[in-house]
């Protein structure tokens, strides 16, 4: 692919870009191809996905994986097999309302690493990762017969940084590692973030919503001899917990589509499958004053829904990239039929386990004088359980949790006293002491990394500590609840934590319940949970991810390669209030909506 002379030519003719956003880190690897058919069928000729590193690698003294979910050469062969190009975008920081930002926690949690920059603590972690890395992908390139045609240089630089010594040290470790395809840089359309994130020598595109012309003019203005990308069309947008869920309407998204295909220019939709944030791999944003975790769904109001289906703005998209390719929508490749969904139902829950009788007897506890942070114990994700064992004085005190990342629950003697989060945190919890010894135990739940802005690497935890009153406590014992490397038997011992009726916890309570179900085959489902409040939920052992009664979505999508013919078990682990029945229903409900509104921050 080459961009230059104002005109995009593949192997030397004249071409348009039609891409679709699809990441392989959120669709489960049995539906790879079904979703790739999918944006095919759409029109498009291409599929963009980015490359999610902490997704390949979580430990510094780990070799990143390339197998099963993770094993990125096959999603892009199952492209190139349909006959998709492919935009590959390896970050290394990808922001993509994951986890981190797509960095692992290794790179963001080493005291004194100025992360995307050209800091050489930086640097040397780049590198050993784009060492494992493009060798797995340099071979797809399409000098060497493969679909990958372009790739991209780090990701939206321009709204963070100014370091343009780094970015030329991202393109040159790019092609030293044998990547010889179009380079392109994406930032939003403004004179500050073009300033940032372009770089001499390098195709600049632009990523927004609305005002093409305006983008255009101002690329045209800055590059006058290359093409126009729209590397990132927001055709919908990601939602967070506590808010609606983001919609944008047919016509507007075909609106704008429309003029930059009609004009010749070319374009990427993001997404045009969202699918899902499983596991604890959400992220997180924060808006000045609170952290604002991402939802488990990513559907993203995208042409094609997160379970798979064309939504009305698919097909308005649809009829746009057959006429852009001089074809009838009849002529573009048959959509896939939909998958089977299993009947509706409503499954008994059965409470297990009392949740500190679950969670105290687990191992691997660290003692320290101070409450360590989720840095301090080398935890990505999940939740810890501090505890110590200070004296309470007589009469009314407050427990306060300082600079609180996210949510923590402060619990006396066994009972709860009260939940914080990072807006109250310093607001405390009142209790009433008699100047004796008690068991002050405080369970901090990470929500999501925080994946854009200057607070991108942010530490977790309690960071600056518990008091009583003015009073900080010392003396701790911590213990990691690594929730996201838990399976089948690590859920069956927390469920046998409860040998007698005073570890079984009731309806309406904190703690671990399971509920079982049977079907003859496999098929789709949309798990709603009534009467629960907010914890995270197991699929045959499998961790699909949190649930939170804020909304705004109502259902989580559980995709048939989760299930099994015969016997099916759902764990949940409610921190606040164990409902009394699952319902798996036949059609999503992600919440109540509201019109998505451009911003560039």
């Amino acid at each position: 692919m080459e961009a230059g002379s104002s005109q995009l030519l593949r192997r030397g003719i004249p071409h348009q870009i039609l891409s679709g956003s699809v990441h392989y880190f959120r669709v489960h690897p049995q539906l790879w191809r079904d979703r790739l058919e999918r944006v095919r069928a759409l029109g498009l000729n291409t599929v963009d996905t980015y490359v999610a590193w902490n997704f390949h690698q979580d430990r510094a003294d780990e070799t990143p994986r390339w197998d099963d979910w993770r094993d990125l050469p096959q999603f892009i062969e199952i492209a190139g097999d349909l006959g998709l190009d492919v935009m590959l975008r390896p970050g290394p920081y990808i922001c993509a309302e994951w986890a981190n930002g797509g960095l692992p926690t290794f790179v963001t949690d080493t005291p004194r690493t100025a992360v995307r920059s050209s800091d050489p603590a930086y640097l040397a972690f780049v590198e050993r990762w784009l060492d494992e890395l493009i060798p797995q992908v340099a071979p797809l390139q399409s000098v060497h017969g493969g679909p990958i045609t372009s790739v991209q240089v780090e990701n939206e630089y321009g709204s963070f940084g100014d370091d343009a010594e780094y970015l030329a040290w991202m393109r040159d470790a790019l092609r030293e590692r044998g990547i010889r395809e179009l380079l392109f840089t994406a930032d939003g359309p403004t004179e500050l973030m073009l300033d940032g994130g372009t770089i001499p020598g390098v195709w600049a595109t632009a990523t927004f919503g609305s005002d093409p012309s305006g983008a255009r003019d101002l690329l045209s203005k800055r590059r006058p001899d290359e093409p126009f990308l729209c590397a990132e069309f927001w055709n919908g947008w990601f939602d967070h917990w506590g808010e609606q869920h983001h919609v944008r309407s047919a016509e507007s998204a075909a609106k704008v589509v429309g003029d930059v295909v009609r004009s010749g220019g070319s374009v990427n939709l993001y997404m045009a499958h969202g699918g899902s944030n499983h596991g604890l791999w959400a992220g997180a944003n924060h808006d000045g004053a609170k952290v604002q975790p991402t939802i488990t769904s990513y559907d993203s109001d995208a042409p094609i829904s997160e379970h798979g289906e064309l939504t009305d703005k698919g097909a308005a998209l649809r009829e746009i990239f057959a006429a852009a390719t001089g074809r009838a929508v009849s002529e573009l490749p048959v959509m896939p039929g939909m998958a089977a969904v299993l009947p509706a139902q409503r499954i008994a829950v059965e409470p297990v386990a009392d949740l500190l009788t679950a969670l105290r007897p687990l191992t691997g506890s660290v003692a320290s004088a101070g409450v360590p942070t989720f840095a301090d114990l080398r935890l990505s994700s999940g939740m810890v359980l501090h505890r110590a064992r200070p004296i309470l004085p007589r009469g009314a005190h407050r427990i306060y949790l300082h600079d609180l990342r996210d949510r923590a629950y402060v619990f006396v003697d066994g009972i709860c006293q009260g939940r914080l989060d990072d807006v109250d945190g310093s607001a405390g919890v009142e209790v009433v002491g008699h100047g004796l010894p008690v068991l002050l135990e405080v369970l901090v739940e990470d929500r999501g990394r925080i994946n854009y802005g200057p607070l991108l690497g942010a530490d977790k935890g309690a960071v600056g500590g518990v008091s009583i009153d003015r009073r900080l406590v010392h003396g701790w014992e911590s213990v990691p609840v690594p929730l996201a490397g838990w399976g089948t038997d690590d859920l069956n011992d927390l469920a046998g934590a409860a040998s007698d009726e005073a570890g079984r916890p009731s309806y309406d309570s904190a703690g671990l319940a399971q509920a079982s179900f049977e079907i003859d085959e496999p098929a789709d489902t949309f798990l709603a949970l009534p009467g629960f409040s907010r914890g995270f939920c197991w699929v045959n052992g499998e961790l699909i991810g949190r649930y939170d009664s804020v909304g705004p979505q109502r259902t989580t999508y559980v995709p048939a390669p989760y299930l099994r013919a015969g016997d099916n078990v759902i764990t949940l682990l409610e921190l606040e209030s164990i409902g009394r029945a699952i319902e798996l229903c036949e059609r999503p409900d992600l919440g109540p909506s509201e019109p998505y509104v451009e911003t560039f921050e």
